[in-house]
C-alpha cells in the first residue's frame, strides 16, 4: 500500500483529481493536492485533512515547491497541452515518478515524441493516459494479445450507457480539435492519417446483454496513441457507442452528477477489445460504472506498481508496456470486471446501410 508516501497531485481540485484524491488516500498515501486556484486548493485541503501547495504551470519554482519531498506526481489538470510538458520537466528534476491522466491525443503524441530519448536515457518513469481512455483500452489489447508477438489489427469499442462531460472534458476537446485544424485523426498501415471525410456510421456486437449497437468508427483516442507505441498492430481503430458520441458533442448536454457516496455517476462502461493476426481472433473486456471515477483505480494501482518495483522499462511507456496487463486488470476488481478472452463468435464492424 501507500506507506504514508507523499504523492503530489496536480490539478486536484477537478472531477477526476477529487476521486484520485480521495482513492490516493484509501490506498496508504498521503496526497499533496497541488494546483493554481489557492481557494479550490483549500477547500479539497481541509475535506481530506491534507497540506496544499499552490502552483503554476507558468511558474517553473512553484512547481518545484509542489513537488518537493514526494515520492511521485499525478497530472490531473487539462487541458493537458499546456500542462503535461511544465509538469513532466518538474519530476524530471525532482527525479520522481510522472503519471497522468490525459485523453488528449496530441498531448499524449507530444509526450511520447519529446521525452522518449530523455527519459530513457536518464531512467525515469513517465506513464501518461493511465486512465479509462489511453489506459484501460491499452491494457486490454495487451491482455488481448497474450503471447502473440505482433497482430494485424486492432479494436477497441467503448459503450456507454451515456457521456454526460465534465468542464475539463469540454476544454480539453476544444483544445483538440483547434490543434487538429478541422481534420481527424486515424491509425491506418502503421502511420497517422489526417482527414475530412466523416467518420463511418457502424454496427459493434459487445458482449451480452448489450448486444449489437450502433458505434460511430475510428472515434479516435488516446488507447490508438498507447497501443500503437508498443504493440506491433498496424490498424489500430477505436469505436464509440453513438448515444454517447451524440451526448459528448451536444453543447447542452449536462455534467455527471454524484448517484452514491463516492461521487460516481450512473454511468456504465463495457470496452471491448479485438486483435486479429491472419485468421485467428482474441478478446477481451473489461465493464464498471463511471468513466471518471474508474481512473483513479487505474492511475493509483500504477502508481504502486512503479513505487514498488513492479515495472517493465523505464522512459515514457503507456500502461501496457510499463506492466503486466492481465495481472493489473485482476487486480482492479471490484471497480472494473475484467472478462479476458470472451468465448463467443466475434463480429467485425460493419457500416450500416
Amino acid at each position: 500500500m501507500g506507506s504514508n508516501h507523499l504523492v503530489a497531485v496536480f490539478g486536484a481540485y477537478g472531477h477526476t483529481g477529487r476521486f484520485v484524491v480521495a482513492e490516493l488516500a484509501a490506498r496508504g498515501f498521503v496526497p499533496v493536492p497541488s494546483g493554481r486556484d489557492a481557494r479550490a486548493l483549500e477547500k479539497l485541503a481541509r475535506e481530506h485533512d491534507l497540506a496544499a501547495r499552490v502552483a503554476s504551470v507558468d511558474d517553473p519554482a512553484s512547481l518545484d515547491r509542489a513537488l518537493a519531498g514526494t515520492a511521485a506526481v499525478v497530472n490531473c489538470a487539462g487541458p493537458f497541452a499546456s500542462t503535461t510538458g511544465p509538469v513532466i520537466e518538474a519530476a524530471l528534476r525532482a527525479r520522481i515518478p510522472y503519471l497522468d491522466v490525459a485523453a488528449e491525443l496530441e498531448a499524449n503524441l507530444d509526450t511520447f515524441a519529446r521525452y522518449h530519448e530523455r527519459a530513457r536515457d536518464e531512467g525515469a518513469v513517465i506513464v501518461p493516459a493511465m486512465a479509462f481512455f489511453g489506459g484501460l483500452g491499452d491494457l486490454l489489447t495487451t491482455a488481448a494479445m497474450d503471447d502473440w508477438t505482433a497482430a494485424d489489427e486492432a479494436h477497441i469499442a467503448y459503450a456507454l450507457s451515456n457521456w454526460h462531460p465534465t468542464a475539463g472534458t469540454r476544454l480539453s476537446g476544444a483544445v483538440s480539435r483547434e490543434r487538429r485544424g478541422g481534420h481527424r485523426l486515424r491509425y491506418k498501415g502503421g502511420k497517422w492519417e489526417r482527414r475530412t471525410d466523416a467518420a463511418p456510421a457502424l454496427e459493434w456486437t459487445f458482449p451480452e446483454p448489450l448486444g449489437p449497437r450502433p458505434v460511430i468508427g475510428e472515434f479516435t483516442m488516446a488507447d490508438v496513441v498507447t497501443v500503437s507505441r508498443h504493440l506491433p498492430i498496424p490498424d489500430v481503430t477505436t469505436y464509440m457507442t453513438a448515444e454517447a458520441a451524440q451526448d459528448v458533442a451536444a453543447p447542452d448536454t449536462p455534467a455527471p452528477v454524484a448517484a452514491d457516496e463516492s461521487g460516481r455517476s450512473h454511468q456504465t462502461f463495457l470496452v471491448d477489445v479485438l486483435v486479429r493476426s491472419g485468421g485467428a481472433e482474441r478478446r477481451a473486456s473489461a465493464g464498471g460504472q463511471d468513466i471518471y471515477a474508474v481512473t483513479a483505480p487505474l492511475v493509483a494501482e500504477a502508481l504502486e506498481r512503479v513505487l514498488t518495483g513492479r515495472t517493465r522499462t523505464v522512459g515514457v511507456a503507456s500502461a501496457g508496456e510499463m506492466f503486466d496487463a492481465a495481472d493489473f486488470l485482476h487486480a482492479l476488481a471490484p471497480h472494473i470486471a475484467f472478462t479476458p478472452h470472451l468465448a463467443r463468435d466475434p463480429h467485425a464492424p460493419r457500416e450500416n446501410a
